[in-house]
Parts: C-alpha cells; structure tokens; sequence
C-alpha cells in the first residue's frame, strides 16, 4: 500500500474550476433540434447529477479523514471542490427543463433523493467502492462523447455542448482520485477487490437506470417514445455508448485494475492545456458549426494539430 500511495505524489493534483456556463430562461431543451433523441439522453443524465455527486463528495470527505497521505488528501478535497461545480451547474440546468417542458422529472428526483439517502447508510467500503465504479465508467463516457463530438455536438447550442464537455473533461482529470481514495481507506486484499469490482457495476448500472428514466420519461412527454424511427435512433445511440463504455467497466472490474492504465483523448490533453494557458478568465464556449469542434483557446500548432484528431 505504501508502495502505491508514494507513486502518485508526483501526479497532478485535479484543478477546480467555476465557470459560470449560463443558461437563460429560455433554453430551449431540444438544444439539438435535430437529435432529440441525445438531447434526452445528455438531460437524463443530467437529472441525477444533483443527487449523485453530492453522495460523492461526502463519501469521500469521510474516507480522506482516516487517510495520513497528505497527497492522497489533496487530490480527494480537488475531486469534492470540482464535483460541487458540477452538480451547482446541473441543478441550474434541470430546473430550467422542468420549468420549460418537463415538470414531470421531479418525480424522479424524489426518488434519487430517497435512493442516495437510503445507500449513504451503507459502509465506508460499499460507499467508496460505488464511488471508484461509478468513476470508472465516466472514463469511457468521456471517451465516447470526445470521439463523437461532431456527430453529437455538432451544431448543437454550445452553452450545452461547453458545459457538459467540461464535466467529462474534468472526469478524466480527476480519474485517479476515487480509486486513489478508496484503496487508501478501503484496504486491498480479495475483500478489497471484490467489494470494489462490484462497486464498478453497483455504481455505474445505479447511474444509468435513473437516467434512463429520465430520457424515458422526456421522451413520452415530446411524444417520441412510441415511434419506433426514434426508437431506432435511440438504439443507434444507445449501440454506440455501450460499445465504447463496456470496455472500460469490464477492464475497472479485472484485480489488477488502475486508471493511470487508461489513456486520456488528446481533446482532453489540450482542453486542459488550453485552459491552464488562457488564465481561466472567459467561459470556454465550443464551435459547435466548425467541422472538428477543436478546444475552445487559442492554440498553438501543437495543440492545433492535437484538437483535430
């Protein structure tokens, strides 16, 4: 253990960022009009972010207390300080879905409160390790979303498509955290694995269940749900993500699992630099028309040539 936690002194602490993405009241919530279908999808999602992270930080706030690694500390009170930017942006975000056309999400969110509050009476170990599953999948939604950006953002409304490429940006920055955490607090050994392999699918299948209630729910409202050339598209999309995030759960639940094995898209890499370079003063609005949607800084040849790939 001692091993582990020594080798991640010299890695990069996460940084938190509060941008102030600005979503007026009259955001439409088709912000794709037309991909409807991944516009239900990405606000599915949304739904539970306010309920969820929260949930995170706590758990890991109460690990890192019984945690000596000063870095280990560090890193878990970045990972709580970007979180809380989330969740503060996607509650804005929601509420302006169930005020413009969907009231009926509330209802799921009364049912996420009472799911997270039930589960924070769960163990320290069940609690992490649903935290490090549901961290492993974001690295391959990530992956996916970059990859698709045009296709799926492209000329969407770009407040949307910033705001939720920031999110999964800072997923992939803060990757290590979680798992970094939970092995810290949590113990190795065969109990440690098997509660951590099946907090992968605790944690990631939980996620996805309320927000396929969610894009269920948006899409009977838009009076989509019945016609099966949506429900096709649907699929299509559905096809797509599953394709990329299964390999990431499937390699998170394996014993010799760690994030630092996985690979950030180069998009990430040059948000990252890009933002680090521009002082973190504007809010970074996508060119969702351009034909490859490169990161939104000035950018050198390098970063340039990295975006477009």
């Amino acid at each position: 253990m001692a091993d582990h936690l020594s080798a991640i002194v010299a890695e990069r602490v996460p940084v938190p960022r509060s941008i102030p993405f600005e979503f007026p009241d009259d955001l439409d919530p088709h912000w794709k009009p037309d991909d409807p279908e991944f516009c239900a999808m990405v606000n599915g999602a949304s739904l539970t972010m306010p309920y969820l992270e929260p949930f995170l930080i706590k758990t890991v706030r109460e690990a890192i207390q019984g945690i000596d690694d000063a870095h280990v500390q560090e890193t878990g009170r970045a990972f709580n300080t970007q979180e809380q930017h989330h969740y503060k942006a996607h509650r804005r975000f929601n509420e302006l879905l169930k005020a413009r056309r969907y009231p009926e999400l509330a209802v799921i969110e009364d049912d996420l409160k009472a799911s997270y509050a039930k589960l924070s009476q769960r163990s320290l170990r069940t609690r992490m390790a649903y935290t490090a599953g549901f961290e492993a999948m974001t690295l391959g939604v990530t992956r996916w979303l970059i990859e698709n950006r045009v296709r799926l953002f492209g000329n969407s409304d770009t407040r949307v498509a910033s705001f939720v490429l920031w999110h999964f940006v800072e997923e992939a920055e803060h990757k290590l955290v979680a798992f970094d955490v939970y092995r810290a607090a949590c113990g190795g050994g065969i109990a440690g694995y098997f509660a951590r392999m099946i907090g992968v699918f605790h944690g990631s299948l939980d996620v996805m269940w309320y927000s396929m209630r969610g894009y269920k729910a948006i899409l009977q409202k838009d009076g989509l749900w019945s016609r099966m050339r949506s429900r096709l598209r649907l699929a299509a999309h559905l096809w797509s993500f599953v394709r990329t995030v299964a390999p990431y759960l499937l390699r998170a639940a394996l014993p010799g699992h760690n994030p630092r094995h996985e690979r950030d898209p180069q998009w990430v890499q040059d948000w990252l630099a890009g933002h680090a370079r521009s002082g973190g003063d504007a809010i970074p609005l996508l060119d969702t028309r351009d034909p490859v949607i490169p990161v939104p800084f000035a950018s050198s040849n390098t970063l340039a040539a990295g975006s477009a790939s």
